[in-house]
């Protein structure tokens, strides 16, 4: 169980001091977060010992073991565009990347979009669900599930999911990696706002991501969307989208394909 007061002490000076919820079981987090901002708030954190509907992105199910993992949804409503909706996605997993290797010491690779790993195998993902308003964002609610102390998985998941107990060997407090998240979380989103704004004098969102993650340039992959193809990745384009060199000798743009290892 978390100690919201000892965790307020932590993000204080960030936008969610004071406004995180925590509950024992809930079906999604994302749909809590969804609910209370469809009724008007914009700020929030809910978090959960265990999730029974848990989802990931393209609708996917997301195995949350009951008091292992980190099951956080946030919800944010920072001045920006529509068009850098997928900004928010790769701005908090180098949020996530930066609280797992403070607490940790271990360095996660980002899979674009939205996959955190460790030694190729998935220690965590995203999802953020947003609402427009016009050309701007309304709000986004953003859903971070990171696998902490699992031991192990089920045998479908065995080859393809690890956690941070199993790669550090020790147990791992998930009130503090929460607090480091938040923190990072709520600093990587002013980064966003002020990179809009055109305050940013150095690396950008894409150039920093480009730099945490290996498969932005020079790895081979496979891609679902389009009917499947293959070919080496080739960058970020303006929007945040993934650039593949592909086989077919077309340079492709991933818009919301799985990319795998090809």
């Amino acid at each position: 169980m978390f100690d919201l007061a000892a965790l307020d002490t932590e993000i204080a000076g960030t936008a969610f001091a004071g406004r995180v919820q925590h509950f024992a079981s809930v079906g999604s987090t994302n749909a809590l977060a969804l609910e209370a901002a469809q009724a008007g708030a914009r700020v929030g954190v809910w978090v959960a010992e265990e999730q029974t509907a848990g989802r990931g992105r393209g609708g996917h199910g997301w195995h949350s073991a009951a008091g292992e993992g980190l099951y956080v949804s946030a919800l944010v409503a920072p001045t920006l565009p529509m068009t850098m909706a997928l900004w928010l996605s790769l701005a908090t997993g180098l949020a996530a990347r930066a609280a797992i290797r403070e607490v940790t010491g271990q360095v996660v690779d980002i899979r674009w979009p939205n996959d955190l790993l460790l030694h190729r195998r998935k220690c965590g993902g995203i999802l953020v669900e947003t609402a427009v308003d016009g050309a701007m964002l309304r709000y986004a609610v953003i859903g971070i599930g990171i696998n902490v102390n699992h031991a192990g998985f089920p045998a479908e998941l065995e080859a393809l999911a690890t956690s941070l107990r199993m790669e550090s060997r020790g147990k791992v407090s998930r009130e503090v990696l929460l607090g480091a998240l938040l923190r990072a979380l709520d600093q990587e989103i002013s980064l966003l706002v002020q990179e809009h704004r055109g305050e940013i004098a150095g690396a950008g969102l894409l150039e920093r991501f480009t730099e945490a993650s290996s498969w932005v340039r020079g790895k081979r992959v496979k891609v679902e969307e389009g009917g499947g193809y293959t070919g080496v990745t080739n960058g970020l384009d303006p929007r945040g989208f993934l650039l593949v060199d592909g086989d077919d000798g077309t340079m492709h743009t991933v818009l919301s394909g799985g990319v795998r290892e090809g």
